[in-house]
């Protein structure tokens, strides 16, 4: 879903917290699980002065195939959140639900770690951005979901249920994103969903729609925070309304920012104003 200028926003937030760094505790490439002979590696950011934070799960994107963990947004950290940014296996090295099991074996790991490296686990948020906005909603969506748990790791009893999530720009519905596409959306997509699924859509409708945050949205879906611009011919801005239609149906806390003259690219992603906005709801729901 995204590619090398996604980028650009990652590096206005570090700009920005640029002046905190100083302050700020790094802890790079702990391995919270294995799988396929490769070690999957999270790195955990706080602030210094934060000695009890609740913890943010950030989920990277780049079309499910590329991206890393490397310069996460740390914008929240300020409002009281560790962040902990987790690499997993790309969809080029193993298809759906890999990713999904590695995801919620990190949200194990960093559970069952909380007193060691310094964080609340009781409140866990999940946050992604395009591909990893999808993957965020759709782990936040499908706790306790037998499918897509997966066992690996270390601490396969401990739970992966996170409290919260904040979907930015993600797809939502595999089934209906191909028609509300526009033809540079397409380009991307066709062969970045045949990569994820295995096979194109039209031919794996029922993993489709396993995939699809849209469907899996129960009355114990947690609160949702969705952000989306306006001009983003990347991903339909009606993928983030239908996930908030699907959460109002069941009167579930839901709230949506777009973000005027955004593409799916933008330096307004990274506005204090809007990670105010993002305590603020969390705070309320939490």
């Amino acid at each position: 879903m995204m590619k090398l200028p996604f980028l650009t926003l990652w590096v206005c937030l570090l700009t920005f917290w640029a002046q905190a760094q100083e302050d700020t505790l790094v802890v790079k490439n702990i391995v919270y699980a294995e799988a396929d002979g490769k070690k999957l590696q999270l790195d955990i950011y706080k602030l210094k002065q934060h000695t009890s934070p609740y913890l943010i799960v950030w989920i990277h994107g780049g079309a499910w195939h590329s991206g890393s963990k490397e310069n996460p947004p740390l914008g929240m950290l300020e409002h009281g959140y560790a962040l902990a940014s987790v690499d997993f296996r790309a969809s080029t090295e193993k298809a759906f639900p890999a990713p999904v099991h590695d995801i919620k074996a990190a949200i194990r790991f960093l559970r069952a770690n909380a007193a060691t490296y310094g964080y609340r686990a009781d409140k866990i948020i999940i946050w992604g951005a395009s591909s990893g906005g999808h993957l965020a909603a759709l782990v936040a969506t499908t706790n306790n979901h037998p499918t897509l748990e997966g066992t690996l790791g270390k601490y396969t009893s401990t739970s992966s249920s996170v409290q919260a999530c904040i979907d930015f720009f993600g797809p939502t519905n595999f089934l209906t994103i191909l028609n509300q596409s526009t033809p540079h959306g397409l380009n991307v997509r066709l062969p970045a969903l045949a990569i994820l699924l295995g096979k194109p859509v039209e031919q794996v409708p029922d993993l489709a729609k396993l995939a699809s945050p849209v469907y899996q949205v129960t009355a114990n879906a947690p609160p949702l925070f969705i952000v989306h611009g306006e001009q983003d011919i990347q991903v339909p801005i009606n993928q983030s309304i239908e996930l908030m239609s699907v959460y109002k149906s069941k009167n579930l806390p839901v709230q949506i920012e777009f973000i005027p003259n955004a593409g799916h690219s933008s330096p307004e992603y990274a506005k204090k104003e809007l990670m105010n906005k993002m305590a603020g709801f969390f705070k309320g729901v939490l």
